[in-house]
């Protein structure tokens, strides 16, 4: 391609609205350009990085055996709601985008297909004796983004590879999980990327086993917290630690304390002259379940600790069916606001014991008239320690379980691990800590969508069984600008090898030269007949202009005709080094092919 007839516009300003150095860098780079919030049009160089990053995934699933269709993006929300998704897609976490159509039919914009393709199995296998089965798609997803940011990393419109596994057992089912454990460590290889493999939690696609696929990047969402052994990684909503050990308590004995403007565990430790790991501190949360109950809960965890608010959803999700809900729809810190909702005075906040009483909640049919008691692990075995009497102002110390509070009856393990604690599996390996954009998730499924959705097969003996099943994404938009995210300098992108739009660009220094222009084209016909994909700038531009345009989109190598084509030789520079080579004319292409072999294999 000529980049005199390419749609070919650089910025040489970051654009005000991008955030992060890869959506200021592709937004510069005529990469993409915004066409609203969240939305993004792909324009000629973005759709070949694209299309490469499509074709490295479709070639690793289609060498385990999985089969492409493409899915509709319009779903019928009656097939939501057998799932039991409706409401938290649309409500809980509001990211599915809904519509009525003309006849009044409910319908909504795909975020994922767990419900479709558990339909046409449904409709479709019979038999054991057509399993196991691995259909996967790549197309658009949509995700109604509260505050989409970042380009194309949270955006409200996106391109994903979704698969989904049919299984008749467990074991089946860990086998294409780890097959698409080695498929996803795989593309994420090929594409040229730095990547973790770490434990996540399953949100709410549900099933067991989750897996996700980090690519390392310091302005990753994610903190990835891992082990230098390599024996664990995980998202840090997901892992888990062994604390720092609690401090012997400094009060033998039981007395309330007046506290003046400690309603932190910071000022309070200061005020009494204590270890955190001594306080037990008492953390209020809203839940609102599917069925419109509000249940007020109150998390008991030693001072020293943060309260993980995913592995508490998952706890309360558990409970859901103490309060004849299936999900939580909603899970916060209620504010003054919310209080006035359902609160019959007012509550004692920053000086709450374990045992702050029921009437403080204004009981109704929407609200559940007793606090729900969680105390995470980290507190249980606490003795004399400190913690809030009820009475703004005023704590006690010298407190125990069963003695002056009672002990909650449900122990759950909510605390959020971090950076320097000691590893479960060898406490003399300490976590660390990473950011990571997340690429791809696979999960074990089971047979939570099969059984809500009636989707059965007749076994070997004859009887209607549920469908295991498991669901492997990838975000294909995500992982290209993830490159981005991962490999910039000061002068632009820096494209891996692999997906890079093209292999290389000829820059002409001075078009009015006969001589540059006649070796750029006889480079420009050869390199792209033996299949080294490259530009052709022949612009009426400086040199410096087409120099600078070549190192912001990032094409791994520059050729320039200058100076050297006195001595029958072209600059080549490496754009992830800046180092400049200059080179016999011919020797151009097989020197080339022999670099890009080396940095794709």
């Amino acid at each position: 391609m000529r980049l005199s007839q390419m749609l070919f516009v650089t910025l040489r300003e970051d654009p005000a609205e991008a955030e992060i150095p890869s959506h200021k860098l592709l937004l510069r780079a005529g990469y993409i350009r915004r066409i609203g919030s969240g939305l993004y049009a792909y324009l000629p160089l973005m759709w070949r990085v694209l299309k490469k990053v499509s074709q490295i995934v479709r070639e690793e699933m289609d060498a385990t055996g999985a089969q492409e269709c493409l899915l509709p993006q319009l779903q019928p929300a009656d097939l939501w709601r057998e799932s039991g998704r409706w409401d938290t897609y649309t409500q809980a976490e509001g990211i599915m985008f809904s519509m009525t159509d003309r006849q009044q039919r409910e319908l909504g914009l795909g975020p994922t297909h767990e419900e479709v393709i558990t339909t046409i199995a449904k409709d479709m296998i019979r038999s054991y004796r057509q399993l196991p089965v691995h259909l996967y798609q790549i197309q658009t997803k949509f995700r109604d983004e509260i505050r989409p940011r970042f380009g194309l990393m949270r955006g409200r419109e996106f391109i994903m590879k979704d698969g989904y596994s049919f299984h008749t057992n467990e074991e089946s089912l860990k086998k294409t999980y780890q097959d698409m454990a080695q498929a996803y460590s795989n593309m994420l290889r090929r594409s040229g990327l730095q990547f973790r493999a770490v434990d996540a939690d399953s949100g709410a696609i549900g099933g067991s086993g989750s897996q996700e696929f980090m690519v390392l990047a310091e302005a990753g969402e994610d903190e990835v917290l891992y082990t230098e052994d390599g024996q664990y990684a995980a998202n840090v909503e997901k892992a888990v630690s062994m604390p720092a050990d609690a401090e012997a308590s400094p009060f033998a004995t039981f007395e309330k304390r007046e506290t003046p403007g400690t309603e932190t565990i910071d000022k309070l430790c200061k005020f009494l002259k204590c270890s955190p790991t001594q306080v037990v501190k008492n953390v209020l949360y809203q839940a609102v379940y599917d069925n419109g109950i509000t249940v007020l809960v109150l998390v008991s965890i030693r001072g020293d600790q943060d309260v993980n608010q995913v592995k508490l959803l998952n706890e309360l999700t558990k409970l859901a069916g103490n309060y004849q809900a299936k999900t939580v729809l909603f899970l916060t810190v209620p504010d003054a606001e919310a209080q006035r909702k359902w609160a019959a005075k007012s509550l004692p906040l920053g000086y709450m014991a374990p045992d702050v009483a029921d009437d403080y909640i204004a009981g109704s049919k929407q609200v559940n008239s007793k606090f729900l008691r969680l105390v995470d692990r980290t507190a249980v075995d606490l003795t004399n320690f400190v913690t809030g009497s009820n009475e703004s102002g005023y704590h006690v110390v010298g407190a125990n379980w069963n003695k002056e509070f009672p002990l909650p009856a449900t122990v759950v393990g909510v605390r959020t691990a971090k950076k320097g604690d000691r590893a479960v599996h060898n406490p003399e390996q300490t976590l660390q800590s990473a950011r990571g954009i997340e690429v791809g998730h696979i999960f074990q499924l089971g047979t939570k969508y099969s059984q809500a959705m009636g989707a059965t097969y007749t076994s070997e003996q004859g009887e209607e069984m549920p469908f295991m099943m498991g669901c492997y994404g990838v975000g294909v938009s995500r992982l290209a600008q993830s490159a981005v995210e991962q490999s910039y300098d000061k002068d632009g992108i820096i494209w891996p090898v692999a997906i890079a739009p093209y292999h290389a660009i000829i820059s002409i220094p001075n078009i009015s030269d006969a001589q540059q222009v006649e070796v750029a084209e006889k480079l420009y016909a050869e390199l792209n007949q033996s299949g080294i994909e490259t530009l052709l700038d022949d612009r009426d531009e400086r040199a410096g202009v087409k120099f600078k345009d070549a190192d912001l989109i990032g094409i791994p190598y520059r050729i320039v005709p200058g100076r050297s084509l006195k001595a029958g030789k072209v600059e080549v520079v490496e754009r992830a080094t800046h180092k400049s080579h200059e080179i016999l004319i011919d020797e151009v292409n097989p020197t080339l092919k022999q670099w890009i072999e080396a940095a794709i294999n």
